[in-house]
């Protein structure tokens, strides 16, 4: 189980609706907080991971579980 500082939940919506909210709890946090994303959006792996990799933020896990994709995100 991985630690995290803060849990965001985008179950049911879609892009760029996760990515929009990510983007919002960033803000709210810390730099080195670990922020956790619940999506549904199959595609939002794609979105998080492009903007994750242009903005030095560090996917540090993204697991599927049945069709949600959980992401664990370090602030940098």
């Amino acid at each position: 189980m991985i630690e995290f500082d803060l849990e965001v939940d985008a179950s049911g919506l879609n892009c760029p609706l996760p990515l929009l909210r990510l983007k919002k709890g960033l803000m709210e946090s810390e730099s080195g907080d670990v922020i956790k994303i619940i999506a549904t959006d199959p595609a939002a792996h794609l979105d998080i991971g492009v903007y994750t990799e242009q903005t030095g933020h560090k996917m540090i896990k993204l697991l599927n579980q049945d069709e949600k994709q959980v992401f664990y995100i370090r602030k940098k």
